[in-house]
């Protein structure tokens, strides 16, 4: 078992616009490192059942506390938060992450996202190079912070062939991203799930009562399931070699 996870400070980088910040830890230390990047809503049940989750497969886990405690109740608080969060300092919160993993005694880090987080461990992949690769769930990075077709480290993503998200994770948005990793050379793979939506891998009872809530798709653990094996292969692959 992973255990429970550890609040910590962490040490800001030279460009953070804090000395440090809060986040979470769980595994066993020096183990391959994974930063693991929340959605919209904060750090939340559901980010923290996937910290536990990527955990158990043998990692050191490090989640960045991006909104510094606050949390969205609702769409609305959840859409107003990431409307104002600093991105290009969630970009020092990664870099100070993987830093810390890395002096922890971690060989390699990766990062790994969903929705908002998505887009991040993209940017994570992009920019910076404490990261050795990088899975994106449903989200895809502002070409104005970091422009894909420059990405030269290994990018997994996966979307819903019915993620509505348009210039954000709907299919034509994924396919853009993909072309752009092509462009750029790197190694990459774009899952697309049939029947899915937005934030199809929260499982939790209270986030698959959320999902419904918002009208997207049944949840399907089976897809859940084919998605994390795939991001584990990934990981396996480009974070433990």
């Amino acid at each position: 078992m992973a255990g429970e996870l550890e609040k910590i400070t962490v040490k800001g980088t030279e460009a953070s616009k804090e000395p440090d910040f809060p986040g979470y830890v769980i595994g066993e230390k020096g183990a391959p490192g994974l930063v693991v990047l929340q959605e919209w809503w904060g750090i939340d049940y559901e980010i923290k059942k996937q910290a536990k989750i990527v955990a158990s497969k043998g990692f050191r886990v490090l989640v960045p506390d991006l909104y510094r405690g606050k949390l969205g109740t609702n769409m609305e608080e959840a859409h107003h938060l990431m409307d104002n969060l600093d991105w290009s300092n969630s970009v020092q919160d990664i870099t100070a992450c993987a830093r810390h993993l890395l002096q922890e005694g971690s060989p390699n880090v990766g990062a790994v996202g969903f929705c908002m987080g998505g887009a991040l461990s993209a940017v994570a992949a992009i920019r910076v190079p404490e990261i050795s690769a990088a899975v994106v769930f449903y989200g895809t990075p502002n070409p104005q912070l970091a422009d894909a077709a420059t990405c030269q480290k290994p990018v997994q993503a996966h979307f819903g062939e019915v993620d509505g998200m348009k210039g954000f994770s709907a299919p034509e948005d994924a396919k853009a991203f993909a072309d752009k990793l092509e462009k750029a050379g790197c190694t990459h793979e774009l899952h697309m799930y049939p029947g899915q939506g937005h934030a199809f891998m929260n499982q939790s009872p209270e986030a698959v009562e959320r999902k419904k809530s918002m009208g997207l798709p049944e949840h399907d653990q089976s897809t859940v399931d084919l998605a994390w094996s795939r991001t584990f292969a990934w990981f396996d692959k480009y974070v433990k070699a």
